[in-house]
C-alpha cells in the first residue's frame, strides 16, 4: 500500500520529507503538483491540494489533516532523524521510546517516535529491535 497525501504546500512537505525524514524523491510532476518519495522501501506520494485541480475530497480538508490515523515508517535507525527535527525546532509529538507488541506467541520490540508532517499528518518512525517470547501465555493478538 501506498499512501497518497494531499498536502497544502508541496515545496514545504518536501523540505521536510526529503530533509530531516530522510526521503527522497523518486520521481515527480512538478506541473501536477505530484511527488512520489522513498527512503528504506517505504513509498510515500504527496499531491498539492488545488482547487482548480482534479483532487479526491471527501470533505473537507481541516488541520491537522489525517485524523485518526498515524503513517508506520521503518528505518533503520531513528535516533538520527529525531536528532536532526529537534535540532531544527520542529516538535515531536511523542518522543522516542522502546515499546514491545505482542503478535501470537511472541513479542515484536521496536523503538518508536511520533512527529506530524507540515500538515499535521502523524507519522510514527520505528526501529525494528527484535523478538522475544510472548510474556502472555494465550497468544492473539
Amino acid at each position: 500500500m501506498i499512501p497518497e497525501l494531499l498536502v497544502s504546500d508541496l515545496d514545504a512537505s518536501l523540505d521536510f520529507w526529503c530533509g530531516p525524514l530522510g526521503f527522497r524523491i523518486r520521481y515527480e510532476r512538478m506541473d501536477e503538483g505530484f511527488a512520489r518519495l522513498e527512503r528504506d522501501g517505504a513509498d510515500v506520494m504527496l499531491e498539492q491540494r488545488d482547487p482548480g485541480r482534479r483532487n479526491w475530497l471527501t470533505a473537507e480538508l481541516e488541520r491537522p489533516f489525517g485524523r485518526g490515523i498515524n503513517f508506520e515508517i521503518a528505518i533503520g535507525k531513528i535516533d538520527p532523524v529525531a536528532a536532526q527535527l529537534q535540532a531544527i525546532g520542529w516538535p515531536i509529538f511523542m518522543q522516542p521510546e522502546e515499546k514491545w507488541y505482542r503478535a501470537g506467541n511472541i513479542e515484536i520490540g521496536q523503538r518508536q517516535f511520533l512527529v506530524q508532517d507540515p500538515d499535521g499528518y502523524l507519522l510514527r518512525l520505528i526501529e525494528w529491535i527484535g523478538e522475544r517470547p510472548s510474556q502472555n501465555s494465550r497468544g492473539g493478538a
